[in-house]
């Protein structure tokens, strides 16, 4: 057989493998015609295995319950550094794996456990707040990504930042 024949049979065979694959990383929906690729699929059920698809049950997943949610720190200093450890109970039935925990701003920072936390047990999130450049009433938020359902929680430290002024 001659050499460009054998090359035009295996494009053609790699051309029809490819297809065949892009065909079976995609669904249809009852809804109308939307393509899932596995990548997002796989990446939706780590990110939270409960809403991957649509809620399916929630008695069998981390819950991540907090003594407090909010933390009132009355009124500081522009300049001063507001520290609170905010903790948390896993009151499910499986590991609580928290993924990030972010805020708004760079001025505000946390720190969580890398670690997972296993049924029953207890974990901190320790939240820095540099008041410099802030003034008045103040409500920092940061934003727990875990494998809970919602599975995303938000905590706060409220105040208010007087200037040497004031």
């Amino acid at each position: 057989m001659h050499p460009l024949n054998v090359f035009a049979m295996k494009y053609d065979l790699l051309l029809a493998l490819s297809m065949l694959l892009l065909a079976a990383c995609t669904e249809e929906k009852e809804e109308g015609i939307e393509t899932v690729t596995t990548h997002e699929k796989i990446s939706s059920i780590i990110r939270n295995p409960v809403t991957a698809d649509r809620l399916q049950d929630t008695v069998n997943v981390a819950k991540i319950s907090f003594v407090e949610r909010q933390y009132h720190f009355g009124k500081v200093k522009e300049g001063k550094k507001v520290v609170h450890v905010f903790e948390f109970t896993n009151t499910g039935r499986i590991p609580l794996i928290i993924s990030d925990a972010r805020s708004t701003c760079g001025c505000t920072i946390p720190q969580w456990p890398k670690e997972a936390i296993p049924p029953g047990e207890k974990g901190q999130i320790k939240v820095v707040f540099n008041t410099k450049g802030k003034r008045n009433e103040q409500k920092k938020p940061v934003t727990i990504t875990a494998n809970t359902y919602p599975s995303e929680t938000t905590i706060y430290l409220i105040g208010y930042v007087e200037t040497d002024e004031q």
